[in-house]
């Protein structure tokens, strides 16, 4: 195979990747369905598998095998967490993880691969959503506060008060100066919970996915009957004001990343990558009993980037383009 046609080929198995394992299938079988009459699933199998040809076939086992060692790949991983979940509740130790970022950017499934093993009595996934009339004459960070994790427990928002950052101002759903007050006394805040002889871990994710990938992920969720509950009015407008929640992402790292509270992007076009390396962000925030000397608990610089090599990356694209890209 010539190095052109070899770098077709890694773009094309690239891209099926990140169309993710059940979409390949789908695409497969739809295009050999139509011919298809039979009533009984298993009549349609075996029908379509006679239409099939050759590559067909050969995609939907690729697909297949993926899916499978994807979640096998993750297991390990899975295991780790539910050793970290009982030394947390051992040393009665608070974790707060907040998943923030782009609208499609795969947060919900990674807190949901995060999970799916724990002790669901140690734990609890925290999705707030529009604060009532009296919630909004209180302090914005009031609300979430009330959900904080107790001794020995995890808390995961899907969503963080650092809407009041992002969402809200790009959406017009807060004031000017309720943006500014928050960007001033955010950190503070934030000192405050970590600042209790180490019993609590703060964790800040952003999920960050290309302006391409996010198209797709709406566009799907737009024709599936399934996930179009998945589809906001934030979501509607999301491509539109690409540029916006950049700029709002730029000053939320400049001014929100600290020492004591960092922020780690994670690329996200590719979930599964995604995925399992937030398990290893997570993982390597606490020191463990029976903790894996087999695994690699390294995470990939090309998915988890800490917020300040963010930071110093969109300046450069604003010199170079005149806009962050990032």
């Amino acid at each position: 195979m010539k190095p052109m046609e070899q770098k077709k080929k890694k773009k094309k198995d690239s891209e099926k990747r990140v169309a993710g394992s059940t979409a390949q299938i789908r695409d497969v079988v739809q295009k050999v369905e139509s011919k298809i009459k039979s009533s009984t699933p298993d009549k349609r199998i075996r029908k379509i598998l006679k239409v099939l040809k050759k590559t067909g076939k050969e995609e939907i086992v690729q697909a297949v095998l993926e899916k499978y060692y994807d979640s096998e790949e993750l297991k390990p991983y899975q295991a780790e967490l539910i050793k970290m979940q009982r030394h947390l509740e051992k040393t009665k130790k608070k974790m707060v993880i907040l998943f923030d970022g782009r609208d499609a950017s795969g947060k919900g499934g990674t807190i949901r691969r995060i999970t799916r093993y724990m002790n669901e009595k140690r734990y609890r996934v925290v999705a707030l959503g529009k604060p009532s009339e009296q919630q909004k004459t209180e302090l914005h960070i009031k609300r979430y506060i009330e959900h904080f994790p107790h001794a020995g427990e995890i808390v995961l928002f899907d969503r963080s008060w650092y809407n009041r950052a992002m969402v809200e101002p790009v959406m017009g759903f807060c004031t000017s100066g309720q943006y500014r007050r928050f960007m001033k006394k955010v950190v503070m805040y934030e000192n405050n919970f970590i600042e209790d002889a180490g019993r609590t871990i703060l964790l800040k994710l952003y999920f960050s996915v290309t302006k391409e990938e996010q198209a797709r992920r709406f566009k799907r969720r737009k024709n599936d009957p399934l996930r179009q509950w998945k589809l906001s009015e934030v979501d509607l407008q999301a491509q539109e004001l690409w540029d916006d929640f950049t700029e709002k992402k730029y000053i939320l790292l400049k001014k929100a990343h600290t020492k004591k509270a960092p922020w780690y992007i994670i690329r996200s076009d590719d979930k599964h990558l995604a995925r399992r390396e937030t398990m290893k962000v997570i993982l390597n925030l606490a020191r463990y009993k029976g903790r894996s000397r087999k695994l690699n608990f390294a995470t990939d610089p090309d998915i988890v980037i800490p917020g300040d090599k963010e930071l110093k990356l969109m300046k450069k694209q604003q010199k170079k383009y005149g806009k962050s890209l990032a």
